[in-house]
């Protein structure tokens, strides 16, 4: 296997289990398995517990293992495009963890366990099946970046009113026909709400970039500079934390 310092990658190759080998590089930092056709993932995986980065997306798992919950140092993990309904109870031993995305999944619940990390920073739930948000959301105190584009939401969640510290929030592709006054969000940067079918933008503080119909008139409305809203680009306005890229970022 090609080991280079800390990580390993064996992303692209065609796997149906990990091999046991790679749960033996006791100091293995970074690994990333996206797009093999893997299934499953063996118990041993517990042994790397100097993980931070694991990419397991545009695979073939349709359960988190418990032993992936008891890795304590990990920090990303993706797991889009595979073929999970929801997330184990365990997962919440993950307290590490800051950025998780499980977009392109069969998920039709909130995954609960989130609900006890609260140092989350970074969810991205996109293209799943959610049709609603628990009243417990606001318990994950860390998050910052909520992606809930691609879902069922047929009324914007209320919940959500109550995420003060939100700094990127993206509805896009829902059946939401309207919003409630988003000015209690005073840490809110970015709100997506494109295709939907709505009339128009939400009201939002003027700090608020927004993107949809009718959100360029909104801005200019608003004296915002025509430059900014023209070269626009999301990455420019997110931590490097949030940013949300087709590659793994270091």
């Amino acid at each position: 296997l090609p080991l280079i310092g800390s990580w390993n990658r064996l992303s692209g190759r065609r796997l149906r289990r990990l091999p046991a080998s790679v749960c033996a590089l006791l100091g293995l930092q970074r690994l990333y398995i996206s797009g093999t056709g893997l299934r499953e993932l063996p118990d041993e995986i517990e042994e790397l517990r100097e993980l931070r980065i694991l990419a397991l997306d545009f695979n073939k798992l349709e359960h988190v293992p418990e032993a992936l919950c008891r890795l304590p140092r990990l920090s990303r993990l993706y797991l889009g495009s595979n073929r999970l309904l929801g997330l184990p109870a365990d997962f919440a031993q993950l307290q590490s963890l800051r950025c998780l995305w499980l977009e392109g999944n069969y998920v039709r619940r909130f995954p609960r366990a989130l609900l006890r990390m609260p140092a989350l920073q970074s969810l991205q739930l996109g293209d799943n099946r959610l049709r609603g948000l628990p009243a417990e959301l606001p318990s994950m105190v860390g998050l910052r970046g909520l992606w809930l584009y691609g879902n069922r939401l047929e009324v914007f969640p209320d919940v959500l009113l109550r995420m003060g510290r939100l700094r990127i929030l993206d509805v896009d592709r829902n059946q939401l026909g309207g919003f409630p006054d988003l000015r209690p969000l005073r840490a809110l940067r970015v709100f997506s709400y494109d295709h939907n079918p709505v009339t128009g933008p939400p009201r939002v503080l003027d700090t608020v970039f927004l993107v949809g119909e009718g959100a360029v008139e909104r801005m200019a409305e608003r004296d915002e500079p025509l430059g900014r809203i023209v070269n626009y680009s999301p990455g420019h306005l997110l931590p490097p934390l949030l940013k949300v890229t087709t590659s793994h970022g270091a």
